[in-house]
């Protein structure tokens, strides 16, 4: 099976960290967290992924060519516009050959939901797709697509529904598993009142003309929006037990401690006298003052943290 992600956002609310790079090479305790994406649907059997970036994103190019350590193929395609997931898909389209699975650059699932979300794919009769979903909010579902259900098949779905037209309380997640037939109903899609070209048309289209599009409710998922999701999503990969620290410092002053669980990335000076941890990733190049407390924190890259500062639950930049 094949992997198509889509990494060409912007992701104007992660702001500075977007300034320098893309929201798809954001960092999750020393992997971008769309290798992390990948690395979970690598997991569980894709090992042949598609790309679709933004033609400016070289950084995210050379990672893929020169510095991950996942074991799968890997192709670009560019979106030169951001007009919505339906156009994006499109540019990938040339390079699918079969079965695929749809996921933003910046959904993580747990391992038990992708493995319920496969094991859905293969039940017989096959399916012509199956989306992800999760309980929502008015507010969430309004900014986002709801779905009509009958048992496990979804009925109806509309993207940014009005207040009236919500059908459920469950929301429809950017991760999905499609035949290549979904493809032939892109060029139907015609723009959003907001000028985009909505994925969620062309599922519509399956969904009348084909049937058989499931969905599965997922226990749960971290995503990435503000600094704040960044955080997060570094706080919980720096806990989870697979993954052992990294404590690399170019340089450690004297009388500094290391509270675990953190990572600690090459080519990082820090200070005499300093609190790490727990919960801390210092990235590359980033400089730490002497007497620093840092907790519950998130050092960018070539950051400057000065002398005495106190810093927890924060993300510097």
């Amino acid at each position: 099976m094949q992997g198509v992600i889509l990494a060409a956002g912007q992701g104007k609310r992660l702001q500075p960290l977007t300034l320098t790079r893309s929201k798809a090479m954001a960092p999750i305790a020393g992997r971008p967290i769309v290798e992390r994406v990948m690395a979970l649907l690598a997991r569980n059997s894709v090992q042949d992924f598609i790309l679709v970036i933004s033609p400016d994103d070289r950084e995210i190019e050379r990672h893929f060519r020169r510095e991950a350590t996942l074991d799968v193929g890997v192709r670009f395609v560019y979106q030169t516009e951001r007009k919505g997931m339906a156009h994006a898909l499109l540019q990938a389209a040339p390079l699918i050959s079969g079965d695929f699975v749809l996921s933003a650059c910046d959904n993580l699932v747990t391992e038990a939901d992708a493995a319920s979300l496969l094991a859905f794919w293969r039940m017989t009769p096959a399916p012509s797709a199956v989306l992800t979903l999760m309980p929502a909010p008015v507010e969430r579902i309004r900014s986002g697509a709801t779905v009509g259900m009958d048992g496990p098949w979804i009925t109806r779905i509309i993207e940014k529904p009005r207040p009236e037209e919500i059908l459920s309380d469950l929301a429809s997640l950017p991760l999905y598993l499609f035949t290549p037939r979904v493809l032939d109903y892109l060029p139907e899609v015609r723009p959003s009142p907001r000028g985009e070209y909505e994925l969620q048309d062309a599922i519509q289209m399956l969904i009348a003309r084909e049937g058989r599009v499931g969905g599965v409710v997922l226990s749960g998922r971290m995503t990435l929006t503000t600094l704040a999701d960044l955080l997060a999503l570094n706080v919980a990969a720096l806990r989870r037990a697979d993954e052992p620290p990294v404590l690399s410092p170019d340089a450690l002053g004297a009388g500094t401690r290391l509270i675990a669980p953190l990572r600690i990335d090459p080519g990082v000076v820090i200070g005499a006298e300093c609190a790490i941890g727990p919960n801390v990733y210092l990235e590359r190049g980033c400089r730490i003052g002497a007497g620093v407390t840092l907790r519950d924190a998130v050092v960018l890259r070539d950051a400057v943290v000065p002398d005495g500062a106190i810093i927890t639950e924060q993300v510097v930049g």
